[in-house]
């Protein structure tokens, strides 16, 4: 027999029940089902105005929570513009991030970054200034745009997007270049360059060198190479003032005379030719050996006097430059200049520099 609480509370009599049909059961007059009452004893459809168990509502009249549909509701799918542009609102893009402006850094501290990268061995200071100026050189994400930009170090500096590492001790090397070979790192013309024979020249672990100064295709002897950008141009620009001597074979009628008038100067098709030590070192008929010192080396500067002077040149060599001699080494071969020799000449470049020498 079913039971249910009395409002007014227990009660033993039979009124506490409800009525009841013949075979014991309730009547139809108390809903099947669960209880009508909570447990505090009031009726759950006076509860907070909520539907009892037995009258629960459809899914399309369920209120909804926070504004949104119900699932009976179509207006998510469409139905309505109106409601769905409310409940989801155009997206917004948000503004590009702006591109990082080129780095013009002229005041601080620091150097040049076209001297650091120089002195890294990235390529001499002039070559440098043209990578900066086709925008390859970059710090971080930033691209430099003047090679006047000052900074204390290399980190996060890259050059066609590979990192530049601490520039090493300044290096020399002595390579006794042939004749037929190209001073330059490619040729368009895809003629042997001074490189092709520097691979089976230099031992591994060599750093990126460049050369000092050039040699014509046809010019041989010695050409020094650094990985040091900055000692590079120190070594060619001619306000360092560093001798340079070759050997030519000329062929044709010159006297010793002749080839003192060299120590004031020569001009050449315009060109004005500071001062040449020549010395005559041997004959044989017409054909003699000259030994020339200059310090300006201007592009074909010995073959252009000699040829004023009348003579034909057949062969031209380099035996020296500054303190660095060629001797006995032996043609395609290259050595490492001692550190110390190099240390030594670096101190007395700067200090000539100082006086203005």
């Amino acid at each position: 027999m079913s039971y249910t609480k009395n409002p007014g509370g227990p009660s033993k009599g039979p009124s506490s029940r409800g009525p009841a049909s013949r075979n014991g059961r309730a009547s139809d007059a108390a809903p099947r089902g669960k209880p009508q009452f909570d447990r505090s004893g009031k009726p759950q459809a006076e509860r907070s105005g909520k539907p009892s168990y037995g009258d629960k509502p459809s899914y399309g009249g369920k209120p909804s929570y926070g504004g949104k549909p119900s699932y009976g509701d179509k207006s998510r799918a469409g139905g309505n513009a109106q409601s769905a542009g409310k409940l989801y609102p155009p997206r917004i893009p948000r503004p590009p991030r702006p591109a990082p402006e080129p780095i013009n850094k002229l005041e601080g501290e620091g150097e040049r970054i076209a001297k650091l990268l120089a002195r890294a061995g990235v390529a001499s200071r002039r070559e440098v200034e043209r990578l900066i100026e086709a925008g390859r050189v970059k710090v971080g994400d930033i691209t430099v745009t003047t090679p006047a930009t000052l900074l204390t170090t290399l980190k996060g500096v890259t050059v066609d997007g590979n990192p530049v590492k601490a520039p090493e001790a300044a290096r020399l090397y002595a390579f006794h270049k042939p004749s037929g070979l190209i001073t330059a790192e490619r040729d368009a013309a895809g003629r042997p360059t001074i490189y092709t024979a520097l691979r089976n020249a230099l031992p591994e672990g060599t750093p990126r060198l460049m050369p000092i100064g050039r040699l014509d295709l046809n010019t041989e002897g010695l050409l020094l190479l650094t990985n040091d950008g900055e000692l590079k141009r120190a070594m060619e620009l001619p306000s360092s003032g560093i001798p340079r001597t070759y050997r030519a074979r000329t062929f044709g009628d010159i006297t010793q005379d002749r080839l003192e008038e060299l120590m004031e100067g020569i001009e050449v098709d315009g060109i004005r030719y500071g001062r040449i030590d020549a010395n005559m070192e041997r004959r044989t008929g017409r054909n003699q050996w000259i030994e020339l010192t200059l310090s300006e080396g201007k592009n074909r500067e010995v073959r252009r006097v000699l040829e004023a002077l009348g003579l034909q040149v057949s062969r031209l060599m380099r035996t020296k430059y500054g303190p660095f001699e060629l001797l006995d080494l032996p043609r395609g071969q290259a050595i490492q200049i001692p550190q110390v020799q190099v240390e030594r000449f670096r101190k007395g470049l700067k200090f000539a520099k100082a006086r203005g020498e």
